[in-house]
């Protein structure tokens, strides 16, 4: 079994989702240091997302992307609940999961966790004329819904949520990351990693080892000048947590 004593490790997701990576480590007994730098907020028009809410029944598949997504989305439908008859696609098992508890069947997980990955395992279905909704973050890659309109499918996206810095998180970053500094910084996505960049400053990040939650991530960390120590091969918390334990 990995032994992670007195291993110091940032986990940098937000408040509502940090225990998911946390609280393994720390039973592998890590010194887990909790510096949420994304916060999730409402909408800047909520009009669109509550329109497709409405709506609901009338598309042949809806997509998530993250469970923050299901949220927004399931939070805007109106009640009593439509029937709701879309099929849903879910990348990753934690948005799975939130979409099953949120009452969505979920017909398609594609067999690794990225956007591309997804499109492969809808490419496998009849897509040309269908109606797709994408509820996602106000800044999103748009690898899928530019893949979804080349099969022929009607693509609308909406804004669910937003990624913002939570207030007081420069202040927690500038306190973790000085001396003595952390062993691990973690990033579960790359507003993540750009949002502690931009608190942080590289050269304090430079100090510590990175572990990355998939390759998408792991570009961003790239780009930004920073080395990625370790991926998850499983994106998800799980496999962040064994990458680390692999290095």
């Amino acid at each position: 079994m990995c032994n992670l004593v007195g291993i110091r490790i940032v986990v940098t997701r937000a408040t509502h989702q940090a225990e998911e990576l946390a609280s393994p480590l720390r039973e592998l007994g890590a010194d887990v240091i909790l510096a949420p730098v994304i916060g999730i907020a409402a909408p800047a028009d909520p009009a669109p997302l509550r329109e497709a809410a409405a709506q609901c029944d009338e598309y042949d598949w809806i997509i998530f992307t993250s469970a923050n997504a299901v949220t927004a989305f399931a939070a805007e439908l109106p009640q009593p609940r439509p029937s709701c008859a879309a099929r849903v696609a879910a990348i990753g098992a934690s948005t799975r999961k939130a979409a099953e508890d949120s009452g969505f069947a979920v017909a398609v997980v594609p067999a690794e966790y990225v956007a591309e990955s997804l499109v492969e395992a809808l490419g496998t279905q009849h897509l040309m004329g269908a109606r797709i909704l994408i509820p996602s973050a106000a800044v999103t890659r748009d690898v899928a819904p530019q893949a979804l309109l080349k099969l022929g499918a009607r693509v609308e996206t909406v804004e669910a949520y937003r990624n913002v810095i939570p207030s007081g998180a420069e202040e927690r970053i500038a306190e973790v990351f000085t001396e003595p500094y952390p062993d691990w910084v973690t990033f579960a996505s790359s507003s993540a990693a750009e949002n502690t960049l931009k608190l942080s400053g590289r050269e304090a990040l430079q100090r510590v080892k990175v572990a990355t939650i998939g390759p998408i991530t792991s570009g961003t960390v790239r780009k930004l000048g920073l080395t990625v120590a370790a991926e998850a091969r499983v994106h998800n918390a799980a496999g962040l947590v064994e990458a680390i334990c692999a290095s």
